[in-house]
């Protein structure tokens, strides 16, 4: 057995040619990572942006029925206040004809006061319904 004595000898150049191809693999895959990370935050924004806009426009879309629902309803409030107003002063016509026309042996009057405040109270329901409304 030969035990060589001698110093080390250096690295030839064919390890150094061996590391090259090491860190050009290396720097390639860091370089299709960063890439793909990106792609990967484009497409989520793209999504994002997607999605805000079919929400937007599905909310105005609910928004616009409400509105229309909303001005049916007042619509349909203001026509019974109008219906119940024009009860009212038929019945204070009626009434104060009653009053002019009554005598002791009558009493027509009593029953038109009830009428009357009948009507009255469903007017300030109605009243107070188009409140809330507005």
């Amino acid at each position: 057995m030969k035990a060589s004595t001698g110093p080390t000898s250096p690295p030839s150049r064919s390890t150094k040619k061996d590391r090259l191809p090491v860190r050009w693999f290396l720097l390639v895959w860091v370089v299709l990572i960063a890439l793909f990370v990106y792609a990967a935050y484009e497409y989520s924004q793209r999504l994002q942006e997607q999605t805000l806009t079919a929400l937007q426009s599905q909310t105005e879309a609910q928004m616009a029925g409400l509105r229309a629902d909303y001005e049916k309803q007042f619509a349909e409030l203001n026509g019974q206040v109008a219906a119940l107003q024009g009860k009212v002063d038929s019945f204070n016509e009626l009434l104060t004809f009653t009053k002019d026309n009554a005598n002791s042996k009558t009493d027509n009057s009593n029953k038109l006061y009830t009428q009357l405040n009948e009507v009255k109270t469903q007017l300030s329901q109605l009243q107070k319904k188009m409140d809330l409304l507005k």
